[in-house]
């Protein structure tokens, strides 16, 4: 059983008391649809305007059913990191997360727009691939492809490629048109700003992801001892990565970190040393992409277990001071699943304030997501210092976001991007102009760090001039 998204203009399944037709909330594990002879791709889907009065969808401080989000700004600026959780996101087994972390002078507008633009492009494209590959007036599309024994595991398989596939084909088109988006809107300055994705669908034991940039997710399991084990499911797409350079430098960028923080490895133009953007692949930063920065995801597929217990999608800050380990184990530990986006934040402030006190701090954006789509009671939720009325205005859409996307405290980040004060003793002081796109850096295998008392920027736009004499103040 399955609700129908009609793309006939006379009928819908769902519309407002305006007349805007909205996608419904499936009561099935997967959903239909009509095929008509000519459509757009507004037909499939909601639009901008309508997404006030989506249900179940979340972008601020506050929880739903399965998950709970938390950002807080640093001390840098606006806040330039957006996050989104949408649960009944086609059918109620399917829910779409993702952060987003701007960088640049209008890197927070990216992000937010990216956050608002991307889902909506995500179904539309998937509504599109499906038809074509179908090529039937009626198809539907199920959330599970679990493998059964016997004579039917070949074609369970051959039903998983083709899922996989769509996914694939949906996540690949979503990103290309969302940067061609930017690239075009007239409000919009993007040349110098962008922002990363880490992006997942969850569509009953499949999970599918796609990113850029180095934002992470990683995922929180039982082994057999039922201890907690943390499994990173992104790559920090970092510009020194061999393919990531490669790329870069076969279109004539270059790849180099400065002298006074070797541990960055920046992206700068063929002439002129700007704007160092400390990733390989971002929405946005058009000045970069004809030399070598892209926007095309990585793409994964995982099929999850009952021993997968939760996701933890965060912007770059959290990973600066906490390891994947210490994460999974905040989250696993905190006193109640709607609480566990903040404790998470709060520890990664602590961690800045004790290891890194003359550093500023980025901002921070947490996503839990619980794979076993259950969640506290109300009262426990209140207890964390939630208000119900925050909680209505969550999961209407309704709450109004400011100009500098704050609705909260400020928050504290970073990815093992800054040096101790003994550390950074050797490499001297630095003073960096702030423009409030200060970002830090995610590092897989080696704790990088940053220099003392300066803010580790995705974006320099400009190179800093340096002078071996400095007068005394």
């Amino acid at each position: 059983m399955g609700g129908c998204v009609s793309t006939s203009s006379r009928s819908t399944c769902s519309s407002r008391s305006n007349g805007e037709t909205v996608p419904p909330a499936c009561l099935g594990m997967g959903f239909c649809r009509q095929k008509r002879t000519k459509r757009t791709f507004s037909d499939h889907v909601i639009t901008m305007h309508n997404l006030p009065s989506i249900p179940n969808r979340i972008f601020m401080n506050g929880k739903s059913r399965a998950s709970c989000i938390f950002t807080q700004q640093g001390r840098k600026g606006i806040n330039q990191d957006a996050m989104i959780v949408w649960e009944d996101f086609m059918s109620e087994d399917v829910t779409f997360c993702g952060v987003f972390d701007g960088h640049g002078p209008h890197g927070h507008l990216v992000a937010r727009k990216v956050r608002d633009a991307l889902p909506i492009k995500l179904l539309s494209f998937l509504l599109s691939s499906q038809a074509r590959q179908n090529g039937s007036g009626k198809t539907c599309f199920r959330g599970n492809t679990k493998k059964s024994d016997g004579g039917d595991s070949e074609k369970d398989g051959s039903a998983e490629d083709k899922l996989n596939s769509l996914w694939r084909e949906a996540f690949l088109k979503a990103y290309k048109s969302m940067d061609k988006e930017l690239k075009s809107h007239p409000n919009l300055d993007c040349f110098c700003s962008g922002s990363t994705a880490v992006t997942l669908v969850k569509q009953g034991s499949n999970l599918f992801m796609g990113y850029i940039g180095d934002s992470r997710a990683v995922m929180g399991s039982k082994d057999s001892n039922d201890s907690m084990v943390a499994t990173q499911l992104t790559v920090d797409l970092k510009p020194d990565l061999p393919r990531e350079a490669e790329r870069i430098k076969r279109c004539k960028g270059r790849v180099f970190a400065l002298q006074d923080e070797p541990e960055v490895p920046r992206v700068w133009l063929p002439f002129d040393d700007a704007p160092g953007l400390a990733m390989a692949r971002a929405f946005g930063d058009f000045c970069l992409k004809e030399y070598g920065v892209i926007s095309i995801p990585e793409f994964s597929h995982r099929l999850l277990t009952d021993r997968d217990q939760f996701i933890v999608l965060a912007s770059d800050g959290v990973w600066d001071v906490l390891s994947n380990e210490e994460v999974v184990e905040i989250v696993s530990s905190a006193p109640t699943r709607s609480s566990a986006a903040r404790i998470l934040v709060d520890a990664a402030a602590r961690e800045w304030k004790l290891k890194y006190p003359t550093s500023k701090m980025d901002d921070c954006a947490v996503v839990c997501l619980f794979l076993d789509g259950k969640m506290d009671s109300e009262s426990d939720y209140d207890e964390q210092g939630f208000s119900s009325a925050t909680i209505q205005s969550n999961h209407s859409g309704n709450a109004i976001e400011s100009d500098d996307g704050q609705r909260s405290e400020p928050s504290l980040q970073r990815n093992f991007t800054v040096r101790s004060s003994d550390e950074s003793d050797t490499y001297g002081r630095l003073l960096v102009d702030d423009e409030g796109n200060g970002e830090t850096l995610p590092a897989e295998d080696q704790n990088w760090s940053g220099l003392e008392g300066v803010t580790r920027v995705n974006s320099l736009v400009q190179l800093p001039r340096f002078s071996e004499e400095r007068p005394n103040p």
